[in-house]
C-alpha cells in the first residue's frame, strides 16, 4: 500500500509553494483556454503543498477556464453499488440483503463521494456545481454549459453516449489530468462503450435511488467496465504526441482533446482487447 506523505514531508519536499495565481497560470501554460468544457481528474497530494487545499485547485481550475468556460468532474459514489460486489473491503455475505434494504438513496447534494479526492468533493460543494442523478456514476459541472452536460443522465449506459461524457464529446472539451494518469480517466469508459471486443459483456448492478420520493433498490444492466488497460492506452496515445504535459504545482498535468482520445481508445481497444 502506498504511504501518503505528511504534511510536513510536502512542505519539505517544496520548493514554493502552490497558490492559487501559480497554478492558474501552469494550467493555462498546458494549454487550457478560457472558455473551455474541460474535465478533470486529480490527486492533490501530487502537486506538492498547496496554500488553500482543494479550494486553491478548484479557484484556479475555474479561473482558468473563465466565466464563459465549464468544469466538470467525476463524482462516483461506489458505497451505493450493489454491496455482493464489493471487494475493498468485502462485507460479510449475510449483510448483503440488510445492506440492499437500508443503503440510502443517491441525493445530489447530500451524497459524498468515494474514492475521488478532496479536490472533487470541494468542487461538488461549490455554490454554483450541479450535480447528475445516477446513483453510482455521477459527473459534477459548473460553468456555461453545466445543465446542458449533466442535467440529465439515463441509468443505463452511464457512461455512453448519452451520459455527461457523449456530451462533453459532442462540445470537443478536452482532458486534464492533475498528478494522475490515465488509469483515472473516465472519458475511456466511453470508449469502452463505443469498441467491439470478442469478451465485451454486460453486467447486473443495483443502487438505491428515490422514484417519486421514495427510496427503491433498482438493479440493470450495464457494461463490464475494465480500466486495467487504461494507462497502457494513455502512453500509447501520449506517444502520438497530442498530449500536451508539463508542470502544475510540483506535479505533472497532462492535456489532451477528448474527443482524439476516445477515438484512438475505441480503435485501440476493437484492435488489442480480446
Amino acid at each position: 500500500m502506498a504511504t501518503v506523505p505528511s504534511e510536513v514531508d510536502t512542505i519539505a519536499a517544496t520548493r514554493t509553494p502552490a497558490t492559487v495565481r501559480s497554478l492558474t497560470r501552469d494550467i493555462c501554460s498546458l494549454g487550457v483556454r478560457a472558455g473551455d468544457a474541460l474535465i478533470v481528474h486529480s490527486s492533490l497530494s501530487a502537486l506538492g503543498w498547496v496554500a488553500g487545499g482543494a479550494q486553491a485547485v478548484v479557484q484556479s481550475l475555474l479561473d482558468a477556464v473563465g466565466p464563459e468556460g465549464t468544469l466538470v468532474m467525476p463524482t462516483q459514489s461506489g458505497q451505493l453499488s450493489d454491496p455482493a460486489a464489493w471487494s475493498n473491503p468485502p462485507v460479510p455475505s449475510v449483510w448483503v440483503d440488510q445492506l440492499r434494504d437500508e443503503l440510502p438513496a443517491f441525493d445530489p447534494y447530500l451524497t459524498p463521494t468515494t474514492g475521488m479526492g478532496q479536490i472533487v468533493e470541494c468542487f461538488r460543494q461549490h455554490r454554483s456545481t450541479i450535480r447528475s442523478s445516477h446513483p453510482t456514476d455521477s459527473f459534477a459541472a459548473c460553468g456555461q454549459q453545466a445543465a446542458a452536460i449533466v442535467g440529465s443522465q439515463p441509468l443505463v449506459p452511464s457512461m455512453g453516449d448519452d451520459s455527461p461524457l457523449g456530451r462533453l464529446y459532442d462540445l470537443d472539451a478536452r482532458v486534464l489530468l492533475l498528478g494522475v494518469n490515465h488509469r483515472n480517466n473516465t472519458s475511456l469508459h466511453l470508449a469502452e462503450h463505443r469498441a467491439i471486443w470478442p469478451s465485451k459483456a454486460p453486467c447486473r448492478l443495483g443502487a438505491p435511488i428515490a422514484i417519486n420520493g421514495r427510496r427503491t433498490w433498482v438493479t440493470y444492466n450495464d457494461l463490464a467496465l475494465d480500466e486495467s488497460d487504461f494507462a497502457i492506452i494513455g502512453e500509447a496515445f501520449a506517444a502520438t504526441g497530442r498530449e500536451h504535459t508539463g508542470t502544475v504545482g510540483t506535479g505533472t498535468g497532462r492535456l489532451s482533446s477528448q474527443r482524439a482520445l476516445v477515438d484512438f481508445a475505441v480503435r485501440w481497444m476493437t484492435g488489442h482487447r480480446r
